[in-house]
Parts: C-alpha cells; sequence; structure tokens
C-alpha cells in the first residue's frame, strides 16, 4: 500500500486551526494532546496550522550551549524575539507571521518508521504545489539552521524542515514553511544567535555553521508573491485531493485536561532553562 493510500484516501482528518491567538508552549502542548488522542482511538488524525510572531524555537542541544545566556539576550534585547525550548528534535528555527506551520498526528507506533512519519509530510507538501513549475528536493542543507536529513529545498535552498515526536502512540510529525519574507534574513539571525553563544568556543556537538544564501521563502524561490493564508488553502485542498475527509470537531473536554498538564511540562521544562541562565548569571 502506497503512502497516498495508507494516510490520506478515505481517512477522516480532524482539522485544528491555531494560526492565532496562541503562545509557541500551547502550540506543543497541544501536539502532544492531540497526539495521546489519535493514539488511544479517541481521534481520528488530525492535521493543525499554527503561527507566531518573533519567536525562536529552540532544541534541547541548543540549550546547552556554553554562552546560552547571551545568545538569548542578543534574540530577546537586540532583536526583539522570545525564545522557548521545544519537546520535540532539531535545534533552533525563527517562526514569526510568514512561517506557517503543519502538524500532522496519526497513530504509530514501532511498526511507522521515522523515515516513513517524514515521508508523509514530504509527499502532502509535494502534492500542496504540485501545480508549481518546481522541483522539491529533500536532502540536508548542511550550512542551514536546524539541517537534517529532510531539509526541503528548492535550487539547494531551503525553505522548509521537519521534526517529529511520538507521544502514547500517536506520532506528531511538525514543519515548519519559510511562506512570505526573508529566509536569508531568518538564517542570518540563527548564524548571530550561534556565534554569540558559542564565541568561539569547541563543543562535543557540532552546531551548524550557518550560510544564509542557502535558505529562502517560498515566495522568493517561486518568484511571486505567495501568503500563509494561500498555503493554508493548499493544504486542506491537497488533504482532500488525496482522498482525505476533513472534519473541524471541536476539542474535547478530556483533550482539554490533557492539554494542561502537557502545557504545565512546557512551563517547567522552561523555567528549568531559565533558573539554570539566572545561576549562570549570579556566578560571573
Amino acid at each position: 500500500m502506497d503512502l497516498a493510500t495508507k494516510y490520506f484516501n478515505g481517512i477522516a482528518w480532524r482539522y485544528i486551526d491555531h494560526t492565532t491567538g496562541l503562545e509557541p508552549m500551547q502550540s506543543f502542548a497541544f501536539d502532544d494532546t492531540f497526539s495521546e488522542s489519535v493514539g488511544k482511538g479517541l481521534s481520528p488524525n488530525v492535521v493543525r496550522t499554527w503561527v507566531h510572531q518573533h519567536v525562536v524555537i529552540l532544541g534541547i542541544h541548543d540549550s546547552r550551549l556554553p554562552y546560552l545566556n547571551d545568545g538569548i539576550s542578543l534574540l530577546t534585547n537586540e532583536r526583539g524575539y522570545n525564545a522557548i525550548v521545544r519537546n520535540s528534535g532539531g535545534l533552533g528555527v525563527v517562526l514569526d507571521q510568514g512561517v506557517l506551520n503543519i502538524s500532522l498526528m496519526f497513530k504509530g507506533k514501532t511498526e511507522v518508521s521515522i523515515d516513513e512519519a517524514f515521508t508523509v509530510m514530504y509527499m502532502l507538501i509535494c502534492k500542496m504545489f504540485e501545480d508549481e513549475d518546481i522541483d522539491i528536493h529533500t536532502h540536508e542543507i548542511v550550512h542551514s539552521y536546524c539541517p537534517g536529513k529532510f531539509d526541503l529545498s528548492i535550487d539547494n535552498k531551503k525553505f522548509a524542515g521537519i521534526s517529529q515526536r511520538r507521544v502514547r502512540g500517536g506520532i506528531a510529525v511538525q514543519i515548519y514553511l519559510c511562506v512570505e519574507g526573508s529566509g536569508s534574513e531568518r538564517a542570518l539571525l540563527m548564524r548571530d544567535f550561534y556565534t554569540r553563544a558559542l564565541k568561539g568556543e569547541v563543543t562535543k556537538f557540532n552546531y551548524p555553521h550557518i550560510d544564509p544564501t542557502c535558505m529562502a521563502s517560498l515566495e522568493s524561490l517561486l518568484g511571486r508573491p505567495i501568503t500563509v493564508q494561500d498555503v493554508m488553502f493548499k493544504l486542506l485542498y491537497a488533504i482532500k485531493d488525496l482522498g482525505g475527509h476533513l472534519n473541524t470537531d471541536a476539542i474535547t473536554a478530556d483533550e482539554w485536561s490533557r492539554y494542561e498538564y502537557y502545557y504545565d511540562r512546557m512551563i517547567v521544562r522552561n523555567a528549568k532553562i531559565n533558573a539554570q541562565l539566572d545561576y549562570h548569571d549570579d556566578s560571573i
């Protein structure tokens, strides 16, 4: 069975639009909530769209940077960005109103490989842009921010990256799509962050050496205006074209309860990191 048939043809997908009004930590808590719902069979598959303004989402490895406090100070005090640490894999990424995030939540444990889960998202993105005169490739763009095997690029310029997280029988595959604005300017921000947070120190983990010219937005790659709203419509049409059945079922009382649990975990995770930063300040 091909992936389009397995995950979309005749399959129900519940659409959640969170493109306004949420804080970033809430988004990751919701993805964990819906992953558990799907994993337990309490919900059909979920597709969720979300947008956040002026925030850098850091990965776990970023939280171990030797001069993290200085890096975050650059983001918050000099560039006007907030910063949080997420609960899924990867390194730092830039989110703003020109970046669309899409999360797919579906059931799966060990029978669904990591590569298969990533490929479901890649296939969907290709379907969304099948009418464009472009070839979307998936391979690591080494000098991008948050480089990975499933970076999406056009003409070797990265416009999207994919991560995934598994929670209690559910899989959340998350992608950020640089739609509007300048991909290279976002990359320059992350290059400056790592420069400030590393200060030339050699670390066991290899943080990316970012070349801003290897990243771009979809509007620059397509050579025409395209908005986050345009891409959201492409997403919903693609799911329908693949045979998926969309609904907009409301969040249940049980889900709200579990969301509070996952949101509290995000708050605790970030509070621990902030406490470490405060300790570092006091010890200088």
